[in-house]
């Protein structure tokens, strides 16, 4: 068997990883196993290129389809994020249609209208992000090393109108409480900025 690079040599051993024949030239031992420099470097995570420059995606375009739900996500190619913006949005249009009090709706009113502008501005950084070739701002749904809000707002939401199926929201006690939610939220956001930069 001849090594998989210098096809001139024989090969000494395999790459216990990929399973590449290799000489003795090729093989990198780590703890007693044999490895190619292709395994070595993605297990170190120094194969990861860049991202390229994606000149097809137009930031402007972005931003005017971002105004309506889930096509901004769509347009630049992240179907799931589309998908969770408009189980989001339409929550939202049926936490303003349910039978709720006055505190509640204002609550939602301004959910929604901070979700809504939030869509296009987030396709706008992404378009523009990977049309410089840039990492990905960070936005609702995770991505690498990213904190899972996008999930966090949906089971929200799902307890919100779990609790209005049962009539839990008209009490008047969850009505002077509802804000403790807003400081949890505030404080989780603080300690998260506060271990991030000490």
């Amino acid at each position: 068997m001849k090594c998989a690079t210098h096809t001139d040599v024989d090969a000494s051993g395999y790459c216990r990883n990929c399973g590449k024949p290799l000489c003795a030239q090729c093989t990198r031992e780590v703890r007693d196993a044999l490895y190619c420099e292709e395994c070595i470097a993605t297990m170190l995570g120094a194969s990861q290129a860049p991202p390229q420059p994606k000149g097809d995606l137009r930031p402007g375009t972005a931003l005017a389809l971002g105004f309506i739900p889930g096509l901004g996500a769509v347009y630049n190619g992240e179907y799931i994020k589309a998908l969770i913006h408009v189980v989001i949005f339409a929550g939202l249009i049926a936490a303003l249609s349910a039978d709720l009090n006055d505190a509640f709706q204002a609550f939602f009113i301004v959910g929604m209208i901070a979700f809504y502008f939030y869509m296009p501005v987030e396709a706008y950084r992404v378009a523009k992000a990977r049309r410089l070739g840039e990492p990905e701002p960070p936005g609702l749904v995770a991505g690498d090393g990213q904190k899972p809000i996008g999930a966090i707002v949906l089971i929200g939401l799902g307890v919100l109108f779990l609790l209005g199926n049962f009539g839990l929201l008209r009490e008047e006690w969850f009505g002077k409480i509802w804000p403790l939610g807003l400081i949890a939220l505030g404080v989780w956001v603080l300690m998260n900025r506060m271990t991030k930069n000490p």
